[in-house]
């Protein structure tokens, strides 16, 4: 929105309508069963996307044994190949911890979760205020800063928060973590400034101008 071109008009992301429309509440109970949750209790999304994310992955691996004291669950959404094993070499399991290398339906995600950790690419940034989902975002470490740029505009309205890759240890996250998810109207407050940021009908106007153009 601030690259300077004449006549420009900003349109937004274009997004399917399942994740454009999604209504996180009343798709919540369904999206978490989808996923192998409990419907009743808070839930936290991690995902590095597709390819995964190491930090992400290290950072919720050192603390997989405290799930069960903090009260909330994990659902870790490794990246393909990257599941996190034990000395045997099968996925580890816990209470209050799931993990999957990917899932078929984010619109599943951000109707479940209470909070997600997430990178900052412009498509997923779109979709997270479109929806409304409390988030936060952890930067690709490389590149020219794009992904902080993407995730400042819901940053600097108190939508979601911003964590530096290196910064996002295990350490980090017992530290961080189990106060905000205990923190629901701090998680509701982020959620309704994020989605009064979101643009919803951007494939909708982006097929108007077209079919103007070609008309």
């Amino acid at each position: 929105s601030n690259t300077p071109f004449p006549r420009a008009k900003l349109v937004g992301m274009p997004m399917k309508d399942e994740i454009a429309h999604l209504n996180r509440r009343a798709a919540r109970a369904q999206a978490r069963h989808t996923l192998g949750l409990d419907p009743d209790k808070p839930v936290l999304i991690v995902t590095g996307g597709s390819l995964g994310a190491q930090s992400l992955n290290n950072a919720v691996a050192e603390n997989i044994t405290n799930f069960e004291d903090w009260g909330f669950q994990v659902l870790h959404i490794t990246g393909k190949g990257k599941a996190i094993v034990d000395d045997s070499g099968e996925p580890v399991t816990a209470p209050n911890y799931r993990q999957i290398e990917f899932s078929h339906g984010m619109q599943d995600v951000y109707a479940a979760a209470d909070l997600l950790i997430v990178r900052a690419g412009a498509a997923t940034v779109s979709e997270v205020a479109a929806v409304g989902v409390p988030a936060i975002f952890v930067p690709l470490p490389f590149g020219n800063g794009e992904q902080s740029l993407n995730a400042r505009s819901l940053v600097m309205a108190e939508a979601a928060l911003l964590i530096e890759d290196k910064k996002m240890t295990g350490a980090w996250f017992a530290r961080e973590i189990p106060s905000l998810m205990a923190d629901a109207q701090k998680l509701k407050e982020m959620g309704r400034r994020a989605y009064k940021l979101g643009i919803r009908d951007a494939a909708h106007v982006m097929a108007e101008a077209t079919l103007k153009v070609v008309k």
